[in-house]
């Protein structure tokens, strides 16, 4: 087992990352509080892994409440924070409850603004079972829901107690949902680690192939890499904006085609590909940086083109990102593969050129 650390004065808390660690009581009984334990998950992830938890959690005399969702985006809403608030109220849960995170990213997201608003906070776990929430959803207290205006528009920062990152959940995830967590980890290369993106380069066929040895590299370093940004900057003022390469355009994507046609993975994908292809066009990057971004994304299986929808529908929702100050798109763009930038002084016909040159039927 790899364990880090998060560091946040109070609110610090590890990051354990190993094989077997979910069926590990001892990682677990220093991190509950003293009342009961609800389990929030989804319907794909329970059949997997929720009896193991379940039996970890007895182990310690603690019979869980289970909370199961639909999975998928469309889950992370307003009524389904109602369904889990009530279910906990009607148990009789106090403020000395713990709620165990059993899934991706949209359980981790809602579970945790559950957590934040539940008789005003109580303690949570996260426990991510897919790539993309190990290295990143998990890790550095961003919890929330969408709204039909936009991705994550209602949410608040909100620390986990813990994040246990057991790498064998791994071996059921699609491959689809571990190209999508993909992204995230090539995000942390072109950000702030050159070095991170030529080992990703060299070592891409060792990852797509779940090599154990290649995983432990992968979400060990993109989570230490996320934790130094985090303990920095924990409520985004700055620095931890970069975090969001990609997303600016990517959450636009995912809004414009109604959450549900895109994992979020491949929305920042495509949405990397923008970034860099408009960093390119601001003469921040040289071509061949661009081309090298578009060659790791394309080889891990990822999509690189939007739909072909009017440009109009797209800018609608990047002016509502959460990045956007008086009404201005701010974009996380790149001065050189593992340098970014956070800037809001980008030409529109830049922007709009850019969404042209990415959209299906300009490649069909």
């Amino acid at each position: 087992m790899h364990s880090l650390r998060v560091d946040l004065g109070q609110r610090s808390y590890p990051i354990h990352i190993g094989t077997g660690i979910l069926a590990d009581p001892a990682l677990f009984a220093p991190i509950l509080n003293k009342g009961p334990v609800a389990i929030v998950t989804d319907d794909n992830v329970a059949p997997l892994y929720l009896e193991t938890l379940q039996q970890t959690l007895k182990a310690l005399h603690k019979a869980p409440l289970v909370i199961t969702l639909p999975a998928g985006e469309a889950s992370k809403s307003l009524d389904n924070i109602q369904e889990i608030t009530g279910l906990l109220l009607n148990a009789g849960y106090g403020r000395d409850c713990t709620l165990c995170a059993l899934g991706g990213g949209v359980v981790g997201d809602i579970a945790g603004f559950a957590a934040a608003v539940y008789q005003r906070g109580v303690s949570y776990i996260q426990v991510p079972t897919t790539l993309l929430a190990m290295v990143d959803s998990s890790v550095g207290g961003k919890t929330g829901v969408n709204h039909p205006l936009g991705k994550n528009m209602i949410g608040a920062f909100y620390q986990p107690r813990a994040v246990i990152a057991d790498t064998d959940t791994l071996d059921s995830l699609p491959d689809r949902e571990f190209r999508s967590g993909l992204a995230e980890v090539i995000k942390y290369g072109l950000i702030n680690d050159q070095g991170f993106f030529s080992w990703l380069e060299d070592h891409m066929d060792a990852v797509l192939a779940r090599a154990a040895d290649a995983l432990v590299k992968v979400i060990g370093h993109s989570c230490k890499d996320k934790a130094e940004v985090v303990a920095r900057d924990e409520l985004e003022g700055g620095l931890r904006a970069i975090l969001n390469l990609g997303h600016t355009f990517g959450h636009a994507i995912e809004a414009a085609t109604g959450y549900g046609r895109y994992l979020h993975g491949e929305a920042v994908a495509i949405g990397m590909v923008m970034a860099a292809d408009l960093s390119r066009r601001l003469d921040l990057i040289r071509e061949s940086e661009q081309n090298r971004i578009y060659a790791l994304i394309k080889g891990a299986g990822l999509p690189t083109l939007a739909p072909a929808l009017p440009p109009a529908d797209y800018l609608r929702f990047m002016r509502v990102d959460k990045k956007a100050e008086s009404g201005q798109v701010r974009f996380i763009l790149l001065r050189g593969i593992g340098s970014a930038v956070i800037t809001g002084d980008v030409p529109p016909a830049a922007v709009l050129q850019t969404l042209q040159a990415f959209m299906e039927y300009d490649h069909a």
